[in-house]
């Protein structure tokens, strides 16, 4: 009952995830990307320590073929588990197991892994590859938001014939820095893709003031100064 989306943008190196579920509070999951490490993303039947664990050894230097095979050896209910993996040489590998439910399964490109379970059918992974492919230049948030986006339009999550509601989404992008450039997340929402739309949008507005405020404090206007000239230009 989740589809996501991980990739490793070709031209700046930069790591992000898109996730959205039936589910609550998916951005949680912070520990799925790490700066110029990789990134893995579980999901379905998942065990929480193995995110940490593959980026662990992702940072040592294993592929993300030889975390696959560790992890397969070493969990006996590894046919119901889903994920994802991608490291810094643009190596994915993606898993989805028997026990996964119906429908689920993943598709892998150079520089991106799409997957999910419970969803309409395989058009769901093939819409978020479509968004994703959509605008190959784009910043990679964008190109995260449109591969949900593209997931939602194509079916999403059905249960026993039902749509499914996704409700909760988030979008984490990480560069060279340890802490992510954008993380955004909605929880509870009845148009919950749509309402990460919105905030995204609004974050881009403000991301610029955010940057200059902390590397140029002497010269920073007060936040409602910048609002207002926010709504002042809108207008």
């Amino acid at each position: 009952m989740t589809y996501s989306i991980i990739a490793r943008c070709q031209r700046t190196g930069r790591f992000g995830v898109g996730s959205t579920t039936f589910s609550m509070a998916c951005g949680r999951r912070h520990e799925s990307v790490r700066p110029n490490v990789g990134i893995s993303k579980s999901q379905a039947f998942y065990l929480r320590y193995v995110d940490p664990l593959a980026l662990n050894l992702l940072a040592q230097g294993y592929t993300p073929q030889h975390i696959m095979r560790t992890l397969a050896a070493d969990d006996p209910d590894f046919d119901y588990r889903q994920f994802g993996i991608i490291d810094r040489e643009n190596n994915v590998v993606a898993h989805t197991g028997p026990g996964c439910g119906q429908w689920a399964g993943h598709t892998t490109g150079p520089h991106y892994a799409a997957y999910g379970n419970g969803l309409a059918g395989p058009q769901t992974v093939a819409g978020i590859i479509s968004g994703f492919l959509k605008q190959p230049d784009a910043p990679l948030e964008e190109r995260l938001m449109m591969a949900l986006e593209g997931g939602r339009d194509a079916g999403g999550q059905v249960s026993k014939g039902v749509k499914r509601p996704e409700r909760s989404a988030w979008i984490r992008v990480v560069s060279q820095l340890d802490f992510p450039e954008i993380d955004i997340r909605v929880d509870l929402h009845d148009k919950t893709v749509a309402e990460l739309r919105r905030i995204f949008e609004e974050f881009k507005r403000y991301r610029d003031y955010y940057g200059a405020r902390c590397d140029h404090p002497r010269n920073a206007v007060p936040e409602e100064d910048f609002v207002a000239g926010l709504d002042a230009r809108a207008a």
